[in-house]
């Protein structure tokens, strides 16, 4: 079966292609396609079979034909024609940061680069230099561009690697009759990115486990089949690793399949001062000849001393001494959230109404919904003039008229400019319910002028919350250059919030300056930067963040019902 993603992946390349050939209007058309069909829940098929697919938003009628085509075949003969017109390795320059088509089309036609190793050779000798609109420094962005995409080979971001592995869980579950059975590794941790994705079951028919899962019908391919191990390679790359275990050893299994090294380091120096052994087998007397614990990960973790801790904690980062001292934290958990307050409507870049967004919100049981479309300073997302955010304002006190028992907020996520301004003047942004800052240009600037800058934006008596506060996006885009203890130290003093924006590109605060916040006593907004109705879902990942960054409920300004939050607000 074609899925809505890899669906999306082609359009998204036939937009890349178009682009690159200097098409006028219609990548525009291909990539909105392609998002809003990337964010769907229900499968494209199903509007196939009842001819509905031109009522999917950006899908007009040719785009539908090569829908149908892409479903029928897992192909699409239109992007093969545009393959043909072009280097093949122009599309791979497009990935490296610093490279749009625009640029990669102009690299090819003044300097005949066609690919990834070319653009490196001539950076690295200086041609690059040379061409009208560039220097040394765009010499050095390409070569670090390189070095990312070069680095991020065979990592998956954990937005898009969970559902992938729950879906392979949950047909294992279901057809090995398994009760036992469960993400490993740093997926079961919860890390931002991950490499292959590992399953553990419990069974005593090892058989019929590896029957169920070289059978799901996402295999492309069977890596490889062993007496308790299985790999395999799904029809979209992504390689699955099963182990199976008896169903006595799965506690000690899940353990040490879950814990970082350095964590099961420790864990296994405790238990060699106890005189004992531990592995992947379980935790026996020295001889190995007695078995103290294996059934759960609680018995291993009770039998050393410890009360066990949440996966997302098993980093050796203080979590085994913080269980030894009954200091481990009370961590957040997803139902704590209250409300999200951070989403983008049709009214700028998103692709739902203020009113689909507030059901959707609803229905998850939130207070609160906090609308923050973008400020005009960001004309690619088609900003909102003053004009137009007052309108948002009028839509919202109607929506709030409709949809009972859920508060509308309006924000806006605004510009923080080169000189640390915001980009709506005082007597606008007094009208909102709070501001959200974002950078979303001028990343190179040096760090002290860069602290500087969000220093400023956090003096504005208007900000409320610092969005995406280092600017990274995994895999594409490092953080900017910037001092964000002093930042945070600064935020603390002025009443303002960091966001924990939870979409997979950003993961931004990480785990390790979440920590430092709550150690500096910074409040965190955890919000998803939702621009459709699905990525509301992506909270389930903030949340897994914020615990491996050891937050607790109080640390989290969207726990706040909406009467606290209410008096947050007008503090």
């Amino acid at each position: 079966m074609v899925h809505n993603i890899d669906v999306a992946k082609i359009l998204y390349e036939v937009a890349d292609l178009l682009e690159l050939q200097g098409v006028g209007f219609k990548p525009n058309a291909y990539r909105n396609a392609a998002r809003n069909i990337e964010s769907m829940t229900k499968e494209l098929d199903e509007y196939r079979k009842t001819n509905n697919l031109r009522d999917i938003p950006g899908v007009g009628e040719a785009i539908a034909k090569k829908v149908e085509e892409i479903l029928a075949t897992g192909r699409l003969h239109y992007l093969d024609e545009l393959k043909q017109q072009l280097p093949a390795g122009l599309l791979q320059m497009v990935e490296v940061p610093e490279i749009g088509p625009k640029t990669a089309l102009h690299l090819y036609k003044e300097l005949k680069i066609t690919d990834v190793q070319e653009l490196k050779v001539a950076a690295e000798h200086h041609r690059i230099r040379s061409l009208k609109g560039f220097g040394e420094r765009s010499e050095e962005r390409i070569l670090h561009g390189i070095s990312l995409l070069e680095k991020r080979s065979g990592r998956m971001l954990l937005g898009y690697a969970y559902p992938v592995a729950e879906r392979v869980r949950e047909y294992v579950a279901e057809h090995a009759q398994l009760k036992l059975i469960s993400l490993g590794g740093s997926l079961r941790r919860m890390k931002d990115t991950i490499g292959d994705i590992d399953i553990l079951a419990g069974s005593n028919d090892v058989k019929k486990v590896m029957d169920s899962f070289t059978s799901y019908p996402e295999v492309d391919e069977v890596v490889e089949r062993g007496p308790t191990k299985a790999v395999v390679r799904l029809k979209d790359g992504t390689q699955v690793d099963l182990r199976v275990v008896e169903e006595e050893a799965y506690g000690a299994a899940l353990q040490y399949f879950t814990g970082s090294k350095d964590h099961n380091i420790k864990l296994r120096s405790l238990a060699i001062d106890k005189g004992w052994k531990l592995n992947e087998y379980g935790l026996f007397k020295k001889d190995l000849t007695e078995v103290v614990a294996r059934r759960t990960e609680e018995d291993i973790y009770k039998a050393l001393g410890l009360k066990i801790m949440p996966p997302e904690l098993r980093e050796d980062r203080g979590e085994i001494e913080a269980s030894l001292n009954g200091t481990l934290p009370n961590l957040i958990e997803l139902n704590d959230i209250k409300g999200d307050l951070h989403v983008h409507t049709v009214a700028s870049d998103g692709n739902a109404t203020m009113e689909e967004f507030a059901w959707a919100c609803k229905k998850k049981g939130y207070e609160y919904l906090g609308i923050t479309d973008h400020s005009y300073g960001l004309r690619v997302t088609d900003g909102l003039s003053v004009e137009r955010l007052r309108g948002n304002i009028d839509i919202a006190h109607n929506v709030a008229k409709r949809v009972d028992g859920l508060k509308i907020l309006i924000g806006a996520e605004v510009e923080i400019l080169e000189d640390g301004s915001l980009d709506y003047p005082g007597d606008v942004l007094r009208e909102l319910d709070f501001v959200i800052g974002a950078i979303h240009s001028k990343f190179n600037m040096d760090s002290d002028a860069m602290t500087k800058r969000v220093l400023t934006a956090i003096s504005n008596e208007f900000l409320t919350i610092l969005a995406h506060p280092t600017g990274r996006k995994l895999e594409q885009r490092e953080p900017y250059p910037i001092d964000l203890e002093k930042v945070m130290l600064a935020a603390k003093s002025a009443g303002v919030c960091l966001e924990l924006n939870a979409f997979p590109e950003r993961m931004d605060l990480n785990d390790v300056n979440c920590r430092m916040a709550k150690e500096i006593g910074v409040k965190i907004a955890i919000d998803t930067d939702s621009h459709s109705i699905p990525q509301l879902d992506y909270m389930f990942f903030g949340v897994a963040t914020a615990r491996r960054g050891w937050l607790e409920k109080e640390d989290v300004l969207n726990t706040l019902s909406l009467k606290e939050l209410v008096s947050f607000l007008s503090a």
